[in-house]
């Protein structure tokens, strides 16, 4: 039953939840960490930890896109964002951190988006995207839907093995003045799984699902960084959010005769507790970005935003410090840490969050008993 609360004379609003008023509750049994498994597939690709990165050229390069997928993740490369644009896209970079670290660092987001006023250069794309393909790592990159089509063609000759067509909140048909991005249609024609996000309902998601998607994103990469909420008044209660979209692939799993669809949460999630409790919500996966931007390795060192920074008109995210920890991703995602605050070791807390409770896998975890903190 859905929880609805009258906030006025004859409006209601439906009651919902973040991840930190969810509590995961242990099980009768514990076991050994080591008798764990953090391993997930999608579609034909497997991968050691339910990491995506957030599609953003604050955390993702070309070189630490490689470290990712060393590491067991999936590292998603923006197809709009500078290293399309520019054959010195660190240099670009280094610009945007100087200005943000500079005497006036709210310039850095008008130079954001002049930087991206520079047309997108296929031979650049693929040029990024060499070292994955090179280095046989999964070759996977991010379009706008209002992009999609334009860019597709050029991202399946530079070897993209898994497409992520990802907004701030993506529909099954993207109506615009032209012709109208029917996702249906669109993903029929590739021969390469598509991710498509993000979502915040059931309704979405199942519409979704229904594409053809191999994934569904949950979630608009809600962070410190990001203002939609601010700007469009739009917000997505990730527990909710996520258990609604679970709903939507049992739906589906029913509907299509056994057909499963993965749950990617984006947003939401400030430590390593939120990804256990995302994953205990129903996900399959987790989309970080703020949580690696701190690593040795990201490019923008230590700044953060995310790819709704650079609109031309309509910022989303701001540009936001968060300085270097001087530790490298191998240690940000599984240690050892000394920090008692779960920014640090998010997959290694993760294997002991399922062992506490007795689970091996992810999809058992996904069983887990919940409590809602009052």
């Amino acid at each position: 039953m859905r929880d609805l609360v009258e906030i006025g004379m004859g409006r209601e609003a439906r009651r919902a939840y973040d991840l930190g008023q969810i509590e995961i509750v242990p099980s009768r049994r514990t076991r050994s960490s080591k008798a764990v498994s953090t391993a997930w597939q999608l579609d034909a690709y497997r991968f050691d930890i339910p990491l995506v990165t957030h599609p953003t050229d604050a955390v993702v390069s070309p070189s630490s896109a490689v470290r990712v997928s060393e590491l067991g993740g999936l590292a998603v490369l923006n197809a709009e964002g500078l290293w399309a644009r520019h054959g010195d896209a660190e240099g670009a970079l280094a610009r945007v951190v100087e200005a943000a670290t500079g005497d006036e660092p709210d310039t850095a987001l008008a130079l954001l988006q002049e930087l991206h006023q520079a047309p997108i250069q296929p031979d650049l794309i693929a040029e990024a995207l060499r070292p994955l393909r090179d280095g046989s790592h999964t070759v996977a990159a991010r379009v706008s839907p209002q992009r999609a089509r334009e860019l597709t063609p050029a991202l399946l000759a530079a070897g993209v093995e898994l497409l992520v067509v990802q907004g701030t909140i993506v529909s099954a048909e993207h109506v615009s003045d032209g012709e109208p991005l029917n996702l249906k249609d669109f993903i029929a024609d590739l021969d390469v799984p598509v991710v498509a996000g993000g979502v915040g309902d059931y309704r979405t998601a199942l519409h979704l699902m229904r594409t053809g998607a191999a994934g569904v994103i949950v979630g608009y990469g809600q962070s410190t960084a990001t203002t939609t909420d601010e700007v469009l008044g739009v917000g997505v209660p990730m527990a909710t959010a996520i258990v609604d979209a679970a709903a939507a692939r049992r739906d589906y799993l029913d509907e299509t005769g056994g057909r499963y669809v993965h749950v990617i949460a984006d947003g939401g999630i400030g430590t390593s507790g939120d990804i256990a409790r995302a994953v205990a919500c129903g996900a399959d996966a987790v989309m970080l970005g703020e949580q690696l931007a701190e690593a040795t390795e990201a490019p923008a060192g230590g700044l953060y935003w995310t790819s709704s920074a650079a609109h031309p008109s309509l910022p989303r995210s701001e540009v936001t410090g968060l300085g270097r920890s001087g530790r490298a991703l191998e240690q940000v995602l599984f240690g050892p840490t000394d920090s008692p605050y779960g920014t640090t070791n998010l997959f290694g807390a993760l294997r002991r969050a399922m062992a506490k409770t007795g689970y091996s896998d992810l999809k058992e975890f996904q069983r887990v008993g919940l409590n809602l903190r009052t």
